[in-house]
């Protein structure tokens, strides 16, 4: 007969969670699982919860729906991954106005890259290895979307109307040098936990305007009985 002390049922409970979180997985996310789960990975699991996931085939590619389309075209920001051709990792953000990231069909997203510092690293990882890993976060939402792909670098000057069409705004469109087309092979939604929320300066003032009304509206009251 087992004997249940704390630290098995602790244990157990670790792997409920780890199987469940895999379930949760699968129902949105298999060609990132089958992409990410290598054998050192599997391994990891092995050794820390006692088992691997066992995954079932795989598709082409995770395909976007509509909720990955407007959560990502909502984004004003995200990080891009990219390797040297040394081998080391390198993450770089990306900012723009919300919509910058166009979703161009369902498995296909472009982005027009601004003048910068010129050092363009991406750009020259990109040349040896067009391998890329993005990172979308919704912090007031606590919300998270991790995105595999490959990137073609298009320079602006030689694609016109692709730069118009990728361009946010008419007014930084001589500001566009080049241009990212990703080709989404697959995505996976991450559990809100440990992700705090925050929140950007326009988010603030939408959810501050209801208060200075009324205060204003007080202090109006205030005056009127001087």
């Amino acid at each position: 007969m087992d004997v249940w002390t704390p630290t098995t049922m602790s244990a157990l409970a670790g792997r409920l969670e780890f199987v469940a979180n895999i379930r949760h997985a699968y129902a949105m996310a298999i060609k990132f699982l089958a992409t990410t789960f290598t054998p050192s990975v599997r391994a990891a699991q092995a050794h820390y919860y006692g088992r691997t996931a066992k995954l079932p085939p795989a598709p082409e590619t995770d395909t976007l729906t509509a909720d990955e389309s407007d959560f990502l075209t909502a984004r004003d920001s995200f990080y891009m991954a990219t390797v040297t051709e040394d081998g080391w990792p390198y993450v770089q953000h990306r900012g723009g106005p919300p919509g910058f990231l166009k979703v161009l069909g369902p498995n296909q997203l472009g982005f027009a890259d601004f003048g910068g510092n010129r050092q363009i690293i991406s750009t020259g990882n990109l040349s040896v290895s067009d391998r890329v890993a993005l990172f979308f976060m919704d912090y007031p939402r606590k919300e998270r979307l991790k995105l595999l792909g490959h990137i073609r670098v298009l320079d602006a000057r030689e694609y016109r109307e692709l730069a118009d069409q990728l361009t946010p705004k008419p007014e930084l469109r001589s500001s566009v040098e080049r241009l990212f087309l990703i080709d989404v092979i697959a995505f996976d939604w991450n559990c809100p936990k440990y992700i705090t929320p925050r929140y950007t300066q326009a988010e603030v003032e939408i959810a501050v305007a209801p208060l200075k009304q009324r205060i204003a509206e007080l202090e109006a009251q205030l005056e009127s009985r001087k």
